[in-house]
Protein backbone atom coordinates (compact mmCIF):
# COMPACT_ATOMS: atom_id res chain seq x y z
CA UNK A 1 0.00 0.00 0.00
CA UNK A 2 2.00 3.00 -1.22
CA UNK A 3 1.68 6.45 0.28
CA UNK A 4 2.23 9.30 -2.18
CA UNK A 5 2.82 12.97 -1.38
CA UNK A 6 1.28 15.80 -3.39
CA UNK A 7 1.70 19.59 -3.44
CA UNK A 8 -1.30 21.78 -4.16
CA UNK A 9 -0.59 24.18 -7.03
CA UNK A 10 -3.03 26.73 -5.59
CA UNK A 11 -2.00 27.02 -1.91
CA UNK A 12 1.29 24.98 -1.84
CA UNK A 13 0.01 22.69 0.94
CA UNK A 14 1.77 19.28 0.91
CA UNK A 15 -0.43 16.29 1.73
CA UNK A 16 -0.31 12.49 1.60
CA UNK A 17 -2.65 9.95 0.05
CA UNK A 18 -2.67 6.21 0.80
CA UNK A 19 -3.54 3.93 -2.11
CA UNK A 20 -4.93 0.53 -1.09
CA UNK A 21 -4.37 -1.09 -4.51
CA UNK A 22 -3.14 -0.05 -7.94
CA UNK A 23 -6.58 -0.45 -9.57
CA UNK A 24 -8.23 1.94 -7.13
CA UNK A 25 -9.81 5.06 -8.63
CA UNK A 26 -9.48 7.95 -6.20
CA UNK A 27 -10.72 11.53 -6.20
CA UNK A 28 -7.92 13.70 -4.84
CA UNK A 29 -8.29 17.27 -3.71
CA UNK A 30 -6.30 19.52 -1.40
CA UNK A 31 -7.46 19.14 2.21
CA UNK A 32 -6.78 22.87 2.80
CA UNK A 33 -8.34 24.68 -0.19
CA UNK A 34 -10.08 21.75 -1.97
CA UNK A 35 -8.32 22.49 -5.26
CA UNK A 36 -7.96 19.61 -7.71
CA UNK A 37 -4.77 21.08 -9.13
CA UNK A 38 -1.68 19.40 -7.65
CA UNK A 39 1.63 17.73 -8.48
CA UNK A 40 3.27 14.64 -7.03
CA UNK A 41 6.41 15.29 -4.99
CA UNK A 42 9.27 13.02 -3.97
CA UNK A 43 9.12 12.10 -0.29
CA UNK A 44 12.19 12.48 1.92
CA UNK A 45 13.38 9.44 3.85
CA UNK A 46 14.36 10.12 7.44
CA UNK A 47 15.64 6.78 8.64
CA UNK A 48 18.54 4.41 8.10
CA UNK A 49 18.18 0.67 8.64
CA UNK A 50 21.82 -0.06 9.35
CA UNK A 51 25.40 0.34 8.30
CA UNK A 52 26.88 -0.99 5.12
CA UNK A 53 30.10 -2.98 4.75
CA UNK A 54 32.83 -1.65 7.01
CA UNK A 55 30.38 0.47 8.98
CA UNK A 56 29.83 2.98 6.16
CA UNK A 57 26.69 5.10 6.32
CA UNK A 58 24.52 6.62 3.59
CA UNK A 59 25.63 10.05 2.38
CA UNK A 60 23.59 12.91 0.98
CA UNK A 61 25.09 15.07 -1.75
CA UNK A 62 23.38 18.39 -2.46
CA UNK A 63 23.92 20.41 -5.63
CA UNK A 64 22.30 23.17 -7.61
CA UNK A 65 20.16 21.69 -10.40
CA UNK A 66 18.60 24.93 -11.70
CA UNK A 67 18.77 28.59 -10.73
CA UNK A 68 17.33 28.81 -7.22
CA UNK A 69 16.70 25.05 -6.92
CA UNK A 70 18.65 22.31 -5.16
CA UNK A 71 18.75 18.58 -5.87
CA UNK A 72 19.88 15.85 -3.50
CA UNK A 73 21.37 12.43 -4.16
CA UNK A 74 21.34 9.68 -1.53
CA UNK A 75 24.26 7.26 -1.88
CA UNK A 76 23.57 3.98 -0.11
CA UNK A 77 26.50 1.76 0.88
CA UNK A 78 26.46 -1.74 -0.44
CA UNK A 79 28.47 -4.38 -2.25
CA UNK A 80 30.81 -3.25 -5.00
CA UNK A 81 31.16 -4.99 -8.34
Amino acid sequence: MPIFEFRCLECSHVFEKLFVNSNEEVDIDCPECHSRSFERVVSRASHVMGSGPGGSRPTVTEKSCAPGNKCMTLDLPGPTK
